[in-house]
């Protein structure tokens, strides 16, 4: 299906990557907003393939649990690369970038879902598990990108590193109790920063983890944000034309109202607005969404009625603290009448909790919080009806 819109956000990301590297850039938003389709976008159609060499790190399609594995993440094993020494294997993987057709075919790939990695001899790859501590392993990883990044920026053009769901290494440590993702932040401040080698974009949908690194002394004045969010109803109103005609053919006509009532079930989460169309072919627009109420709905009531059988508990500060049912209900509550409130209105575990179940996002930039999508803030508001709790 084509690319829909985002002509805003398109515009904002563009204009970072065509001014000189200077901070790590934190592409943030409610689930299934439409951020990692949109990096693609920029990657694939819209970036001027004479100035610039893409990578793309997608952590979802790994399994990081050790730095072995975060190390493997990073690289793509390139068999025919020869030479004598690692300077000269840099400078051959560089050429291999800049002069050859690997990265327009391999632009071509992450559309499909398969990531660019960051191409290395087998022999390199080889030599940096051999007998060594994690810190060591990680050191000679950062002197080879930086290396090749800076070789790269010889030729004229300007690598883009983009981090996708990079909180999958928060729980990886080097060695004892240090983090990896403290230290891979300090390697990337050096490429942005310090050394203006490359642009840094991490995209990533835990907005838990956008608020520790917004609020992290170490990424101050390193780092910005930017918010990747559901369509507006302008915005909704055209995508559900836009997908009446890429997806019905337009063999279904909706009427203004038919929109209007789809916009205000569900909200301008993309996700949704495609899995209400879709489903049009074989069900009528009543039907989809009594069912996709009814789903978010029971999700809900299934979440608060494991407080009746079991101690929840969420980590915060780095210690676990339990969670009451009534705290939880009475946040709940207050999204009676509206659907925004500020994040000091709520305890703070109580909203992790209800931000690591999905139900609600945190905007730690506009320290608001809100359901993720309409249709939650609707099954909200059902859930505690159903369950005599509403007050």
């Amino acid at each position: 299906m084509k690319f829909f819109n985002r002509e805003k956000e398109i515009k904002e990301v563009l204009s970072v990557i065509e001014s000189e590297p200077q901070l790590i850039y934190f592409i943030y938003g409610p689930i299934n907003s439409g951020k990692s389709a949109l990096i693609r976008e920029i990657i694939r159609n819209r970036l001027d393939k004479l100035r610039y060499v893409p990578f793309l790190i997608d952590f979802r399609l790994r399994n990081i649990a050790n730095v072995d594995n975060f190390i493997k993440s990073l690289f793509k094993v390139e068999e025919n690369i020869k030479a004598e020494s690692i300077k000269e294997y840099i400078k051959s993987v560089a050429r291999f970038l800049v002069e050859g057709k690997e990265v327009i075919e391999s632009i071509s790939s992450i559309y499909a879902g398969v990531p660019i990695s960051i191409p290395v001899p087998k022999e390199v790859l080889k030599g940096l598990f051999e007998s060594k501590e994690n810190i060591e392993k990680v050191e000679d990883v950062y002197v080879y990108i930086e290396n090749l990044f800076s070789e790269i920026n010889k030729y004229g053009k300007v690598p883009i590193l983009v981090l996708d769901e990079l909180q999958m290494l928060k729980d990886i440590s080097l060695n004892g109790n240090r983090p990896l993702l403290k230290n891979f932040f300090q390697f990337l401040v050096g490429l942005t920063k310090v050394e203006h080698l490359a642009h840094i974009f991490c995209v990533s949908s835990d907005s838990l983890f956008i608020e520790h690194v917004y609020s992290s002394a170490e990424l101050e004045n390193r780092a910005d944000y930017i918010l990747v969010d559901d369509f507006e109803r302008k915005e909704a109103l055209e995508f559900i034309d836009f997908l009446t005609r890429e997806l019905l053919k337009e063999k279904i006509v909706l009427s203004k109202k038919e929109k209007e009532k789809i916009y205000d079930f569900v909200g301008g989460k993309p996700v949704l607005l495609i899995k209400v169309i879709n489903k049009l072919k074989i069900k009528t627009l009543d039907e989809v969404l009594s069912y996709l109420l009814q789903d978010e709905k029971a999700k809900i009531k299934m979440e608060l009625e494991k407080f009746d059988y079991v101690k929840v508990k969420v980590l915060y500060e780095n210690q676990e603290v339990e969670v009451k049912k009534e705290d939880v209900i009475e946040a709940l509550r207050k999204f009676k009448n509206k659907d925004i409130l500020k994040k000091d209105e709520v305890k703070a575990p109580v909203y992790y909790y209800l931000v690591r179940k999905n139900i609600l996002f945190l905007d730690p930039i506009k320290e608001i919080l809100k359901p993720q999508s309409r249709l939650t803030w609707h099954a909200i508001n059902r859930a505690l009806k159903d369950l005599n709790l509403v007050s």
